[in-house]
């Protein structure tokens, strides 16, 4: 009797309700879930080659950072609601809508990731031998992935809130429950869905650091180990760049050599 009063008082807390309705509370975080792997990969998706052309042509940069920044404006209920026309009441219209909101986290954070790549570790990769694809992804994106990861941290946490208000069309995971809570004034399943919902950011952006720092192992902080082997790398990528421009001038040295012979004996 003890278990269920709480359900008759309407408390916040209630052991009861999370027992009885376990199999509600899965499926809903089933679903907040999948939207909200599904909004972010797709955004990656569209992100890369959109900052890698941004790289590219200058002048294509300022109208892409322009829309996505407008894009990111829109306001959540404003936007669902303007896509509610293309796709109907379906989960595609809070994927699309959190993809694009996702965009401008995306883009900036890559262009900012390539951007700090060192011009030594490039010209070093040059003369090896890299072209532009394995240069791009053998050199600059593992160098730039402390910024793209720090991107998609932001960008998986912010996707995980804004998934909730989806709830307007049914599709908004956890965020069904707190709507419905919220019109029936349930409050132990407004906060046990809202609980979730934090726990559910927080575990994701763990997650994600987890992932960074295996994937950057250079880049972990303090170890005197770790500075020395970026150190290290540094010294290297320089030396490599140094050695390749001695070269080049050593070549160049010879071909002025061979013009110059070869002028001396047309005159002679």
């Amino acid at each position: 009797m003890a278990g269920q009063s709480c359900l008759i008082s309407n408390d916040w807390i209630c052991g009861e309700y999370v027992r009885t309705r376990s199999q509600e509370l899965t499926d809903a975080t089933v679903q907040h879930v999948w939207i909200t792997v599904a909004s972010v990969a797709i955004g990656f998706v569209v992100a890369f080659p959109l900052a890698l052309l941004a790289r590219r042509w200058r002048s294509v940069a300022g109208p892409v950072l322009g829309l996505t920044t407008i894009l990111y404006t829109v306001p959540s209920l404003a936007m669902f609601s303007l896509l509610l026309p293309f796709f109907g009441v379906s989960a595609a219209v809070v994927i699309t809508g959190l993809v694009l909101y996702s965009l401008t986290i995306l883009v900036r954070n890559i262009m900012a990731g390539l951007a700090s790549v060192p011009e030594e570790a490039r010209e070093a990769a040059r003369g090896m031998g890299y072209g532009p694809l394995r240069l791009l992804f053998g050199v600059e994106l593992p160098l730039a992935l402390p910024a793209l990861m720090a991107g998609l941290r932001i960008t998986t946490v912010s996707t995980i809130s804004l998934t909730t208000v989806g709830a307007i069309v049914g599709y908004g995971g956890l965020g069904n429950l707190v709507y419905e809570g919220m019109r029936s004034f349930f409050k132990a399943q407004v906060l046990t869905a809202s609980v979730l919902c934090v726990a559910l950011a927080v575990a994701a952006d763990v997650l994600l650091l987890l992932v960074q720092r295996l994937l950057t192992p250079w880049a972990r902080g303090g170890t005197k180990k770790a500075r020395k082997a970026q150190k290290k790398a540094q010294e290297q990528a320089r030396e490599s760049a140094r050695g390749l421009a001695h070269e080049q001038a050593h070549e160049q040295a010879q071909e002025q050599a061979l013009d110059r012979a070869r002028q001396k004996a047309g005159a002679a």
